[in-house]
């Protein structure tokens, strides 16, 4: 008998078996676990799952709707202010969203880029998500004698062109009398255009890196709306006022930023204005005066009151030539935002890009990020990465209590994080810088930025201010506010602004201190203005030989300015300036009460509003 024949046929019988029961035992345990998920889940603990996908929903529509007012990005990249070189920060201000600048121009001259990836996005509306969850309510299911246990969300999102997928690998596990489930997938899709709104503004972007389009029609519009090169038979010098030149300036930005179009959207406008670029979404592009702009103008005799162009042919010895002529030539320097709006099924994306022309030519296409603009800039110095002026910086509150904060030190452009101020004192090495900024922020206080000159200076004592929770409480000469209402605080103080629409945004964070205040009311009106074209002409030189003897050609350009329809006039406001004590902002509400003005039915009458405006006061009461 093959005894080792025999012993080699029963184990591998004996392996069978075990792979027979582990088997067995693996599909029990599947069915066991499928009856308490998914499809398993019965209809007494269903509708909290349903609530917990719905709650999934919401947020990922709130991080949705934030991200395209925001440029993509729902939490925006440290702020970087400008200079009075380059006015523009890296965001724009837009009806009180920090809109990131997709390209601007840095305090020193410096080209930045900060187009956000799609996959930052996803990360970026997953940690919303994640983070605003919790926010949901289930008090209404504990009420009803559910036992509902949650686990840390783990949160992905997908973004594709007609919706937004997302996925929750966390446990919830819920529970109801002897029944219990406990799912760990759940995935929800949001039906939403953003995708293909992305991609479509990443495609206008490209567009503008590749043609700088939006310099070139500025470049038409400097040589139309402002005296550049001409000549005239005159023997007076001629003058323009020039701030008059920078205004009209901004009135031709204004009109016809508003009337470029792409393929596809370009109904009804001149084809000047279109652009050869198929965009599937509805597009629309504005600049306006009250933004960040840089107009400088160059020239023999140009200052901030006058440009003067001084005749030829009235000098001492030129008599001969029997005639006078002015010959000018100024050169500008401008930059100034335009934001690119995209809409498609009521959804809206928009991003800024700053337009760059340098003596009155349009910078060079295909910017790169850090890259100089300008001739006189070698490079970006990392500042941050020379820490060498030792220094020691206390932070006190009012009462003269030191307090631990944050701190930070801006030079230039660049904002270098330097440490914290432990139990009120900083000790430590900070970069060399003329009048630069300490920047301290701590829980529970008005942030605070002092000018400190770190080659010069060795400490530095900063009091900070607390910040109080205020409602705004808004009304028209005693009535309640039917409408909305725009409402500015200025402080006078640290210079900052903090603005908030009311009845949405009621609550704000205040601190002591001199401010003033305006509160703009605004009301339903159904004022409608309609479409207009107007031709711009303007005599130009022709060039050569014949510009000499005053040759000129006239030049002109079709503006269409498109319908639009105000819904909301302004119907009320006022302005005042006033010391808001702590004490006031103690008791949490500020009540404004603004005087009324006629609901405006017609343009003329929403005009006279504006400028009745100015001579409307403000009313504060604390409760």
């Amino acid at each position: 008998m093959n005894l080792n024949g025999e012993f080699n046929k029963r184990a591998q019988m004996t392996i069978f078996v075990i792979i027979a029961i582990v088997v067995v035992a693996g599909i029990l345990a599947f069915v066991l676990i499928k009856s308490n998920i998914s499809g398993g889940i019965s209809k007494n603990l269903e509708p909290v799952y349903s609530y917990y996908d719905s709650c999934i929903t919401e947020k990922a529509r709130e991080a949705i709707d934030i991200a395209g007012s925001q440029g993509g990005y729902v939490t925006p990249p440290d702020y970087a202010s400008g200079s009075e070189y380059a006015p523009s920060s890296s965001q724009l201000n837009f009806l009180g969203f920090p809109v990131p600048y997709w390209y601007y121009v840095s305090g020193n001259g410096l080209i930045k880029e900060q187009v956000p990836s799609k996959t930052e996005i996803e990360k970026q509306i997953a940690e919303y998500i994640a983070d605003k969850i919790s926010e949901c309510s289930y008090d209404s299911f504990y009420s009803q004698g559910y036992s509902i246990e949650f686990s840390e969300p783990q949160i992905t999102v997908k973004i594709n062109d007609g919706f937004i997928s997302v996925a929750d690998k966390s446990n919830l596990k819920v529970s109801k009398g002897e029944e219990t489930a406990s799912v760990t997938n759940h995935n929800v899709e949001v039906t939403s255009s953003f995708g293909a709104l992305y991609s479509d503004a990443v495609r206008i972007y490209n567009l503008e890196k590749s043609d700088a389009f939006l310099e070139e029609y500025g470049v038409d519009i400097l040589r139309l709306y402002a005296p550049v090169d001409g000549v005239e038979a005159q023997c007076s010098a001629k003058m323009w006022k020039t701030q008059d030149v920078i205004t009209n300036l901004m009135d031709g930005l204004e009109a016809n930023i508003a009337a470029i179009k792409f393929k596809g959207s370009e109904e009804g406008a001149d084809k000047y204005f279109v652009i050869n670029q198929k965009i599937s979404s509805e597009v629309n592009l504005m600049y306006s005066r009250y933004w960040p702009t840089k107009a400088a103008i160059y020239g023999d005799n140009v200052n901030e009151a006058v440009m003067v162009a001084e005749p030829i042919g009235n000098q001492e010895g030129m008599g001969v030539m029997g005639f006078c002529y002015i010959p000018y030539h100024f050169v500008y320097d401008l930059m100034y935002p335009v934001l690119i709006q995209l809409s498609k099924n009521d959804e809206v994306f928009q991003f800024p890009i700053v337009a760059v022309i340098e003596k009155n030519l349009p910078r060079e296409a295909e910017f790169g990020n850090s890259d100089s603009l300008f001739d006189n800039n070698t490079g970006d110095v990392d500042l941050c990465g020379y820490n060498t002026q030792p220094v020691q910086i206390n932070v006190y509150n009012v009462g003269l209590n030191k307090i631990n904060a944050n701190l930070s030190y801006q030079c230039l452009n660049q904002n270098c994080l330097i440490g914290e101020a432990r139990g009120g004192t900083f000790m430590g090495d900070i970069p060399a810088c003329v009048n630069g900024y300490i920047d301290v922020k701590a829980n529970g206080y008005s942030e605070k930025k002092q000018i400190f000159s770190s080659n010069s200076e060795t400490a530095a004592d900063i009091i900070l201010d607390r910040e109080y929770d205020v409602r705004i409480n808004v009304s028209l000469e005693g009535a309640p506010l039917k409408g909305s209402a725009l409402v500015v605080f200025g402080n006078n103080d640290s210079g900052k602004t903090i603005s908030t629409m009311v009845p949405d945004g009621d609550k704000i964070k205040l601190s002591e201190g001199t401010y003033w205040i305006k509160v703009y009311a605004y009301g339903n009106s159904s004022i409608t203005i309609p479409e207009a074209t107007k031709r711009e002409c303007m005599q130009v030189s022709t060039g050569g030989i014949g510009a000499l003897f005053g040759a000129t050609e006239e030049k002109c350009i079709d503006v269409t300015i498109p319908a639009a329809k105000i819904e909301n006039g302004l119907v009320g406001g006022g302005s005042t300036g006033t010391y808001l004590l702590a004490g006031d902002l103690q008791k949490g509400e500020i009540k404004l009460i603004a005087q009324k003005l006629p609901a405006p039915a017609t343009l003329e009458q929403l005009q006279y509003n504006f400028e009745l405006f100015d001579n409307l006061n403000l009313d504060i009461d604390f409760r």
